[in-house]
C-alpha cells in the first residue's frame, strides 16, 4: 500500500469513529501516531507542561478526555492572571475641591467652625480679662534712695581699720568691702581740726593722720567704680572734750564755714555728709541749718543720685529720736535707740514705734554700744538683726585696739583655733595656732545679698510676733512673696520653742505657716540651712538666732 492510501484509509476512519462526549467507552487516541506527531506537540507548548512530582498520579486518558485536555501527554495548565494594585486616594484636584466647595452643607459647616472659632477666642478673652480683673492688684513698689538698698560701713578709725592707719589703706581694703556686699562706707573725720580750737579749724585739709587730699580723691574715684558710695563725716570737733561743736557759742561761725566747705566736698565727689549733735544746730541756728540741708540735699551734678544728710544724736528715746528725724529734716538719723544696754522688748518696742511712723528711707539702725560701755567683738545675732529690720544698717568697725583680718573687720585678741598641718620634712601631725577668723564677713554677705533680692526683706513690712525680756521674734511680708520669721533669743540659758509662737496665732492678720525652711542660723549644727522643716518642731538655742523662709499665708 502506498502512503498516500494509508493517509486516505486513516482520515476516513477517523470520520467514522464517535466524538469523545457522546462514547464514554470511545476508544484512546490511535495509538499508531507517529513518534514525530508527539514530538511535535511537546514542542509547540514546552511552558505549559509541569514536571510530576512523587505523589502525583498521571491523568489516566478517560480523565483527560472528560477535562478537555490532549490526550497526546501534553497538559494544558491555567496560570492565574495577575491581582490588580489597589488603587490609592490621591486626594481631589482642584476642580473637584471646587465643585465640592460651593455645595450646602460645606458652607454651612464653614459658617459653624468659623463661628465656634470667634466663640472661643472670645470666650478665652473674657475668662482672662475676668481673672485680673478678679485678681489682687500686685503692691506698688517704694522708690529707694541707694541708701536704703545695702548696708554702710562706718569706718570711724582710720588708723586701726588698715595696716597703713590711712585713706590709702581704706583704698586698699575697697575690694573687701566689695565682697561684704556694703553699699557705701561712712569715712572719718579726716579733716584738720585741733582739739577744742576752732581757730585752727579747716574743713578742707586733711589731716597728715589721715593721708592728704590726694589720697582722698583716689579714694573717692576707686570706690566710684566699683559702685561704692563714700559719706564724710564733717564733724567739726571730732577729737575735743568741749562738744561736737566746741561751744554753744561757736555753734554759729563754725556752722557758717561749714557751708562753703560741704560745697568744696560736694564738688570732689563726696555722696554725702555726717554730722553729730545735729539737735544742737537745729535749735540753736535754724536758719544756718536750714542752709545745710539745701546745700546737701539740693546738690546736683553729673552722678544722678541723691546726696545723703547723715545726722546723729546722743538721743535714745524712740520718741525723741522719731520727733528730731521730722524737724530736723535728715535724711538718716543715727541713735541709740538698740543700744547694747536695751533688752529684746524694748528693742521691738523701738522698731515697731519708728517704723510705724516712718519710711524705709528714713529709718537707720545701729548696736553701737552705749555711751561709756565697752566695746564688744562683732556679733552674728547682731548683724542677722541690723539686717532683718525694715531700712538701713550701719555696721559699726570695732577695730579700735585689736588685731585685724583681711576684711578690716577685727578679731577678739588673743583667741586662736587650732589648726592642723603636715610638716614636710616630718613624717608627724603638728598643731598650729592661727588667729581665729571673723565670722561677721561672710554672715554680713549673705544677709546683704539675701536682703538685696527678698522683697519681703528690702521693701517688706514689720510684723512684731513674739516679745519678752528675753526673746524676739518678728515677721518682714511683702504682697505675696514668701515671708521671713526672724528670731533672737538672748537668753543665757534657757532653749525657746516655736510651738510658743504658732500658739499665738501669728500676726495680726494672718497664722504664720506650720512649715518653713532655714536660711541663716548662727546654730549650724542644730538648724542645718536650706532644710524644710516643722516649724512647731525647732527649738532655738541660749544666744541664738535663725532667719527662716515661711510661705505666704
Amino acid at each position: 500500500m502506498s502512503k498516500e492510501e494509508a493517509e486516505l484509509e486513516l482520515k476516513e476512519a477517523q470520520k467514522d469513529a464517535p466524538s469523545p462526549a457522546g462514547a464514554p467507552d470511545a476508544a484512546p487516541a490511535d495509538t499508531d501516531a507517529t513518534e514525530a506527531d508527539v514530538s511535535e506537540a511537546d514542542l509547540e507548548e514546552p511552558e505549559e507542561q509541569m514536571p510530576m512530582t512523587a505523589g502525583e498520579q498521571r491523568d489516566t486518558p478517560g480523565d483527560a478526555a472528560a477535562e478537555g485536555t490532549e490526550s497526546n501527554g501534553a497538559v494544558k495548565l491555567k496560570i492565574p492572571e495577575d491581582e490588580p494594585e489597589p488603587e490609592h486616594f490621591t486626594g481631589l484636584n482642584k476642580e473637584q475641591l471646587m465643585r465640592v466647595a460651593g455645595t450646602p452643607g460645606w458652607v454651612r459647616t464653614r459658617w459653624a467652625l468659623l463661628v465656634l472659632f470667634w466663640l472661643g477666642w472670645l470666650g478665652m478673652l473674657a475668662g482672662a480679662v475676668l481673672l485680673i480683673l478678679k485678681a489682687p492688684p500686685c503692691k506698688e513698689l517704694p522708690a529707694l534712695r541707694w541708701w536704703s538698698e545695702g548696708p554702710l560701713f562706718h569706718i570711724r578709725s582710720l588708723k586701726d581699720f588698715s595696716e597703713t592707719g590711712d585713706i590709702k589703706g581704706v583704698e586698699q581694703q575697697l575690694d573687701s568691702l566689695v565682697q561684704m556686699t556694703v553699699r557705701g562706707l561712712v569715712l572719718g573725720p579726716v579733716h584738720e581740726a585741733p582739739k577744742d580750737d576752732p581757730t585752727n579749724l579747716s574743713f578742707q585739709q586733711v589731716s597728715t593722720d589721715a593721708g592728704s587730699l590726694d589720697q582722698m580723691k583716689s579714694l573717692l574715684h576707686s570706690a566710684h567704680k566699683k559702685g561704692l558710695m563714700v559719706v564724710l563725716d564733717l564733724t567739726p570737733n571730732y577729737s575735743g572734750s568741749s562738744g561736737p561743736w566746741f561751744s554753744e557759742s561757736s555753734v554759729s561761725s563754725v556752722a557758717q564755714r561749714l557751708k562753703s566747705a560741704l560745697v568744696f566736698w560736694l564738688s570732689l565727689g563726696v555722696d554725702g555728709v555726717k554730722l553729730d549733735s545735729v539737735d544742737l544746730v537745729f535749735t540753736q541756728v535754724p536758719s544756718q541749718w536750714s542752709d545745710i540741708r539745701a546745700i546737701v540735699q539740693n546738690w546736683t551734678d553729673p552722678r544722678p543720685h541723691k546726696r545723703l544728710l547723715l545726722g546723729s544724736t546722743v538721743l535714745s528715746s524712740p520718741s525723741e529720736v522719731s520727733t528730731l528725724l521730722n524737724d530736723s529734716g535728715v535724711d538718716l538719723l543715727l541713735s541709740t535707740v538698740l543700744s547694747s544696754q536695751t533688752d529684746a522688748m524694748e528693742r521691738a518696742q523701738a522698731v515697731q514705734l519708728l517704723s510705724s511712723a516712718h519710711s524705709l528711707n528714713q529709718l537707720l539702725w545701729s548696736l553701737e554700744p552705749a555711751k561709756g560701755a565697752v566695746q564688744q567683738d562683732c556679733d552674728p545675732m547682731d548683724l542677722m538683726l541690723l539686717l532683718t529690720l525694715p531700712g538701713t544698717a550701719l555696721i559699726q568697725d570695732r577695730n579700735q585696739g585689736q588685731t585685724r583680718d583681711q576684711t578690716g573687720i577685727r578679731t577678739t585678741q588673743g583667741e586662736t583655733f587650732p589648726k592642723v598641718t603636715q610638716d614636710p620634712d616630718q613624717d608627724q601631725n603638728q598643731t598650729q595656732q592661727d588667729p581665729r577668723p571673723s565670722p561677721c564677713p561672710l554672715l554680713l554677705s549673705s544677709l546683704s545679698s539675701l536682703r538685696s533680692k527678698e522683697r519681703s526683706l528690702l521693701f517688706g513690712d514689720f510684723s512684731l510676733v513674739y516679745n519678752s525680756s528675753s526673746v524676739l521674734a518678728f515677721l518682714r511680708s511683702w504682697d505675696q512673696s514668701p515671708q521671713f520669721l526672724a528670731l533672737f533669743n538672748y537668753s543665757p540659758d534657757e532653749v525657746f520653742s516655736l510651738s510658743q509662737l504658732l500658739a499665738q496665732q501669728g500676726p495680726e492678720g494672718g497664722a504664720i505657716a506650720t512649715r518653713g525652711r532655714v536660711v541663716l542660723s548662727s546654730n549650724s549644727t542644730g538648724l542645718t540651712p536650706n532644710v524644710d522643716l516643722d516649724l512647731s518642731q525647732v527649738q532655738v538655742g541660749p544666744q541664738q538666732s535663725v532667719l527662716l523662709r515661711v510661705p505666704h499665708s
